[in-house]
């Protein structure tokens, strides 16, 4: 590269700096895109990481966001390996790591995160993991070839995922969740349940209410002291604990950041507090319209989306807004999603039927509130119905939650007719 000057400096290469560099194309800009990543890898998706990548069978090139000719078919400069030490938001100004200096017209940072650490278990040791890069998943699939079980620490999406994969290998698996229930921010307490059931008809060992006091890492394996005093073993750990928005360049460069959720603060178009320099995806904080709150979404859809916004902004052209936040999670022989998010005070109601033991069933259970607004929506294996659900949920139209669960009814009907009889309320 002749200059590493650019007209979009892209300040990481992942679900939300790819998209948005394709989105800018999709618009119509011409200028000049260079997106900068620390890691050596094209710009991948991370949830297989857990899944197929973690299993065995998928490849980087199975995972990568694009085709490796997408890049220099759309004109997009990739710097991999080279981290972004400072920005000058005033001077339009950025260094990298290797002391080359760039300047850019606009910014987007897509820091996105780093995995939360859990003191006594040092990332890299021996046999303690961490999951978030390629490289980890590698690592963590050879120690699973390895070894005949494995203690995972944190019984969220991430956590269960891990196990999952370990079952499917053959490891034993014991997960320590510290909550008194799975998944109890995104989940009613009946699908925290049905999930738990599952989970250990898997043949999981799921421990509730699992404090961790101390971690002993020794050359054969882990032991573990809980809060009660009892002591979990296995071969190896997995911490899955959560996610820490990597916010350090931004905050060294003085733009605002949210002071509860730790994201850099957005606006509607994913503006900074410095003009001309945005963020998106796990490392923002931006008002969402269906929860009328400050938020940082840690998701595949809210990546694409701000991502979407930028480029938009960028490119002087109209994006459509936020929709309802969306997440999924493949594990235990099931595939969920969760549309929406749960607030108290709604009733739920299920559409087919919840399975049993070795079965995960094919059901839907929707969550509404008094004025029969569907908020919370969750698919098992139905993903398909909860696309149809999409435009209800989206637009907070009031509904009969009731005739929504008749499996005798056409779903697709259900919404069409409930859409066209009530105009969608102004999300606010």
């Amino acid at each position: 590269m002749a200059s590493r000057d650019t007209d979009v400096l892209i300040v990481g290469a992942g679900q939300a700096g790819a998209s948005a560099a394709a989105a800018l194309r999709d618009f119509g800009y011409p200028g000049r895109i260079l997106i900068v990543g620390a890691e050596q890898a094209l710009p991948y998706e991370r949830p297989p990481l857990s899944k197929a990548m973690l299993a065995g069978s998928g490849a980087v090139s199975d995972i990568l966001i694009h085709p490796a000719g997408f890049h220099a078919e759309k004109g997009v400069e990739t710097l991999l390996g080279v981290a972004v030490s400072s920005l000058d938001v005033q001077g339009r100004t950025a260094t990298l790591s290797d002391g080359a200096r760039t300047t850019w017209r606009h910014c987007l940072i897509a820091t996105g995160g780093q995995a939360r650490s859990v003191a006594g278990l040092t990332p890299g040791a021996a046999r303690v993991h961490y999951l978030r890069t390629i490289a980890d998943a590698l690592r963590l699939r050879e120690a699973m070839r390895q070894h005949r079980s494995v203690l995972v620490v944190g019984g969220g999406f991430l956590g269960l995922e891990v196990a999952s994969t370990a079952r499917t290998l053959g490891l034993s698996a014991t997960v320590l969740e510290s909550a008194d229930r799975l998944l109890g921010r995104v989940m009613p307490p009946a699908l925290s349940r049905w999930l738990r059931e599952a989970v250990c008809a898997a043949g999981v060992d799921l421990r509730l209410d699992a404090r961790c006091e101390a971690f002993d890492v020794h050359a054969d394996g882990v032991v573990v002291t809980l809060a009660s005093g009892e002591t979990v073993s296995a071969d190896m750990v997995v911490a899955a604990i959560g996610l820490v928005p990597e916010v350090g360049l931004a905050r060294r460069a003085g733009l605002k950041i949210h002071p509860d959720n730790g994201g850099i603060a957005v606006n509607e178009r994913c503006e900074t507090s410095a003009p001309g320099v945005y963020a998106a995806g796990d490392c923002s904080s931006q008002h969402h319209p269906f929860v009328d709150a400050e938020i940082r979404l840690e998701s595949w859809q809210n990546a694409n989306e701000q991502a979407r916004l930028v480029a938009a902004a960028i490119a002087g052209q109209p994006a459509a807004a936020l929709t309802a936040p969306w997440f999924w999670s493949d594990q235990f022989g099931a595939n969920l999603q969760i549309l929406g998010v749960p607030v108290p005070g709604l009733e739920y109601h299920c559409r087919g039927e919840p399975g049993d033991g070795d079965t995960a069933g094919k059901f839907l259970l929707l969550g509404a509130n008094d004025a029969g607004q569907i908020l919370h929506a969750i698919a098992v294996n139905a993903g398909g119905e909860l696309r149809m659900l999409k435009p209800l949920v989206d637009s907070r139209t009031p509904c009969d939650p009731l005739a929504l669960c008749d499996a005798a009814s056409p779903l697709r009907q259900q919404v069409r007719a409930a859409l066209a009889r009530t105009p969608s309320p102004t999300l606010s």
